[in-house]
């Protein structure tokens, strides 16, 4: 059922491993104008994106001391 495996002989595994092949591979196609579009208008975005989330959360994180809210509310006052 199963025969017996040939040897393979050395030399051959490692002229296997340094083949070249003499065919070029095709040209990448140019992408179009809509998807040039498209990339710069996900970049435009994700960059937006980002800079929103810092304009907004930068409040958040100074360590301004009049910014921290030191105010005590009126239960604390009570005795």
């Amino acid at each position: 059922m199963f025969g017996r495996r040939e040897s393979v002989p050395f030399a051959f595994l490692s002229d296997a491993e340094g083949f070249h092949s003499n065919v070029a591979p095709p040209p990448r196609e140019r992408a179009s104008a809509g998807e040039l579009a498209g990339r710069w208008l996900l970049g435009i975005c994700v960059v937006a994106g980002l800079v929103g989330s810092l304009v907004l959360g930068m409040p958040a994180l100074s360590t301004d001391p009049s910014a921290t809210g030191t105010e005590q509310s009126e239960a604390s006052d009570k005795r």
